[in-house]
């Protein structure tokens, strides 16, 4: 996995705390940034977290590129609604010895491992044999069809692997960039750096708060697993490592503030 924060909102918390002066104060466009020193503007970030109010924090945006991670984290991502995606497609990218993500379960075990890799080895081949049988197929239908050899066969494999595409794994890995307001970062990172979630969005999760937290350490304070800033939201389902958890991120952010 390979997670690289590549943009964000210029002066994040400044920004944020203009918004929320707007809300508080009779400042005018002329005047909003007037005085939004470092120490002002976390006066207001922390009024804004310690009240709940968190529209104005929806006016700063960070953009990730993702790479590395499985089929099978995008499908769960993207549930995600308050965040725009680009994700690398099968249909356009031909997928020669396809990457893929190992389970740390999996990869714990010999011999779990080892039936995993011939069943990726089994997919890459069954994948390349569809796309060949597909793509002479079509190939002459484009052909019958007057185009030239280079242009029919530029055409055929790119229908190929439109249909091949459909035997590869959840395992397989894609590449996305995404991008999220801070209001939905809080809400993401709420929901995946719990315990509960599933491993491999955990571990995207953690690491892009980290990286959010170095450039807006003030903004993204509370942020994190819902057990950090209050009680579990899991109830029956809990982890039961609240204490834990809390000291692991108060760890993150004292890092971040280095």
């Amino acid at each position: 996995m390979n997670v690289k924060l590549i943009a964000c909102t210029p002066s994040p918390e400044q920004l944020i705390s203009a918004a929320a002066k707007t809300c508080y104060s009779a400042a005018t466009v002329d005047t909003l940034l007037d005085g939004l020193d470092e120490q002002t503007t976390q006066s207001y970030l922390t009024m804004l977290t310690d009240i709940g109010h968190e529209s104005p924090i929806e006016h700063a945006s960070f953009t990730f590129a993702i790479e590395g991670v499985s089929r099978s984290l995008l499908a769960q991502i993207t549930r995600h609604r308050m965040a725009s995606f680009s994700v690398q497609s099968q249909r356009y990218v031909k997928e020669n010895a396809f990457e893929f993500v190992v389970p740390h379960e999996i990869e714990a075990i010999p011999e779990a491992k080892a039936a995993f890799l011939q069943a990726m080895a089994d997919d890459q081949k069954m994948y390349e044999n569809l796309t060949a049988i597909l793509q002479e197929k079509h190939m002459q239908t484009f052909l019958d069809e007057g185009c030239t050899e280079k242009e029919a066969r530029r055409k055929a494999e790119k229908k190929a692997i439109e249909d091949a595409r459909y035997v590869l794994p959840n395992a397989c890995a894609t590449k996305m960039v995404m991008t999220a307001n801070a209001r939905s970062l809080h809400n993401f990172f709420r929901l995946r750096c719990c315990n509960r979630a599933q491993w491999e969005i955990r571990e995207l999760a953690e690491e892009m708060y980290k990286q959010v937290c170095a450039v807006a350490p003030t903004l993204f304070r509370k942020a994190g697993p819902a057990c950090t800033c209050g009680a579990c939201s899991e109830g029956k389902m809990t982890c039961g490592k609240a204490a834990e958890v809390r000291a692991k991120y108060e760890k993150i952010r004292q890092e971040c503030a280095k």
